[in-house]
Parts: structure tokens; C-alpha cells; sequence
């Protein structure tokens, strides 16, 4: 399987490399509101790549739990209810590495940590075992295309963010 295209793979990537993000926020060491600017792009692109992409795709197969897929999306929302309240305490308010950033950090680590964890084990392995490798190749490349389109439009922008909850809630 070509990995650099498998929309398994790229949907791993972008986990690990919203790991990394969480561990720059995290460290006093790094220029910590440059690392949350960065995560809300990703967070956002990866999530609207997946939800116009990817869901409604893997969808059509056996064997993948339309419930599991559902609940990605409402993971989703929950994210970004999570990364608005940090955005509002760290870009606006301007306390980052305050108290309140600290926790409503770990919120957000919580939050999104909990929908990776079961994506990983839940939709991502169903797609493993049941969309054949070609299929997983296009929707890889439509994936990264959805995702390199949002994050052109600097879709983590504070504005943008806020009006993805207020029109989901």
C-alpha cells in the first residue's frame, strides 16, 4: 500500500503531529501561541477533510459502524468547543501559560486525545480491514486536498472557529 496516499496513514500523521502540537503547548520552552495557531488550523482542516471527505465515504462499507462514524463527528464538535475556550484564554485574553490556559489545555488534550484513541481503534481500523487499498489512495488524496484547501483559508482563525461552534451547537 502506497502510505504517502493510504488516507489511514495521513489521518495517523495528522494525530502524531497534534501530539507533538500538545507537548509544545504544554512546555515553557516554546513559543506556545504560535503552537495553539498551528493546532487550530490542523485540528480544523483535518476534522472538515475528514467530515466532507472521508465520513461519508466509509459510510457505504460493510462492516464499518455508521454509529462510531457518527460519533467522530460529534468528537469533533466537542474539539472545537475545547480549542474556541482555549483560543479565547490564549490569543485574545492573552494568558498563555496561566492557570486557566493550563486547564483549559488539558481540556482540550482530553477531548481530542479521547477522539483519536477511539478513531484509531474504531473507523481507521475498520477502513483497514474493509476499503480496499485503492479506494483508501483517492480518498487519501481527497483528504489532503480538502485539508490544504482549509488551511489556505486559515481556517483556525479565533472568528472562524467561533462561528463552527455556534452554527453546530
Amino acid at each position: 500500500m502506497d502510505t504517502e496516499h493510504d488516507v489511514v496513514a495521513l489521518i495517523l500523521q495528522d494525530h502524531r503531529t497534534m501530539e507533538d502540537l500538545f507537548r509544545r503547548m504544554r512546555s515553557v520552552e516554546e513559543d506556545r501561541a504560535a503552537a495553539l495557531r498551528e493546532f487550530a488550523g490542523l485540528l480544523i482542516a483535518h476534522a472538515d477533510a475528514e467530515e466532507t471527505e472521508v465520513y461519508p465515504a466509509l459510510r457505504r462499507f460493510r462492516n464499518i459502524d455508521d454509529d462510531e462514524v457518527e460519533h467522530g463527528e460529534e468528537e469533533h464538535d466537542e474539539g472545537n468547543e475545547a480549542l474556541l475556550d482555549l483560543l479565547e484564554t490564549g490569543l485574545e485574553a492573552g494568558d498563555v501559560g496561566s492557570a486557566a490556559w493550563d486547564e483549559k489545555l488539558e481540556n482540550l488534550v482530553e477531548a481530542v486525545n479521547h477522539h483519536l484513541d477511539e478513531e484509531e481503534r474504531t473507523i481507521l481500523n475498520g477502513a483497514r480491514e474493509n476499503v480496499p487499498a485503492e479506494r483508501r489512495a483517492e480518498l487519501g488524496v481527497a483528504f489532503r486536498e480538502e485539508r490544504a484547501r482549509q488551511l489556505a483559508a486559515d481556517c483556525g482563525r479565533i472568528e472562524n472557529v467561533r462561528e463552527r461552534v455556534k452554527n453546530r451547537r
